[in-house]
């Protein structure tokens, strides 16, 4: 079945009908979904979530815009909360966001290696975003991470540093950007990375793939996805589906 390794179903986009979405994935074919934290309500929220739906995980983490928001007290809680529930299985979202630049980038790099440091001593791979970030993001993780399982999430930098990041034991998350008709490296990147190196993913309700673009996405779109790198490497989108679950629950020891 599919396993969508990054949502944000705690985003407003979803409170007219979250419940009933979610109810209705496994009839859609979706297997397992990682709701991942980007701020500390997200967090807080990506809990709540797990604890009403058994096929529903969370990661947990502060994505590089919310830094400014982080404090001891919720470091503790982040910590406290990943220890001691087993539906937490991530730390994550966590990196450097250089697009933006919301937060200074020392703020945004010790607060990646903070998140970096916990998922080690709570022994949970990362789940991390990089955006216009390439080698600092790829410095940190050799210094910080490099023993770390995890994801690269939304990968968009070139197939040759997929390469590196999988040489390191990381996996590279792929999701609507593939179905792109320009998005070539994307596309590239698929084809180069080993499937046992893949996993997908949605960002919904964002990031929705071709013929969806622009609409509200959700997990059951996965399948789009899993159709395109199918083509791009010459196999069945069954085989991905079945290959990229067994690459999360694997990450996420399900």
């Amino acid at each position: 079945m599919i396993f969508d390794t990054h949502a944000h179903y705690d985003d407003e986009q979803f409170d007219t009908d979250r419940d009933e979405l979610l109810r209705s994935m496994r009839d859609r074919g979706v297997g397992y979904i990682v709701n991942a934290g980007a701020s500390t309500d997200g967090c807080r929220a990506s809990v709540r979530l797990a604890e009403q739906y058994d096929f529903l995980y969370a990661a947990l983490g502060v994505h590089p815009d919310e830094v400014g928001s982080m404090d001891e007290d919720f470091f503790s809680w982040m910590r406290s909360e990943a220890r001691s529930n087993p539906k937490v299985v991530a730390i994550g979202e966590i990196g450097l966001d250089y697009h933006w630049d919301v937060e200074p980038r020392e703020v945004q790099k010790a607060w990646f290696v903070r998140q970096m440091e916990l998922a080690r001593e709570l022994s949970l791979p990362i789940v991390v975003h990089s955006r216009d970030a390439a080698q600092d993001t790829f410095d940190l993780i050799s210094r910080y991470g490099r023993d770390l399982p995890g994801i690269l999430h939304c990968f968009s930098y070139s197939p040759e540093m997929a390469a590196a990041y999988v040489k390191q034991g990381y996996h590279i998350g792929l999701g609507g950007v593939v179905t792109f008709k320009n998005a070539k490296k994307a596309k590239e990147t698929a084809k180069t990375v080993p499937l046992e190196h893949i996993v997908l993913e949605t960002d919904c309700p964002y990031m929705a793939p071709t013929p969806y673009r622009g609409k509200r996405n959700s997990s059951d779109l996965i399948a789009y996805v899993a159709e395109e790198i199918a083509r791009i490497k010459g196999i069945s989108a069954e085989e991905v589906i079945a290959v990229t679950e067994e690459n999360a629950k694997r990450l996420f020891r399900l």
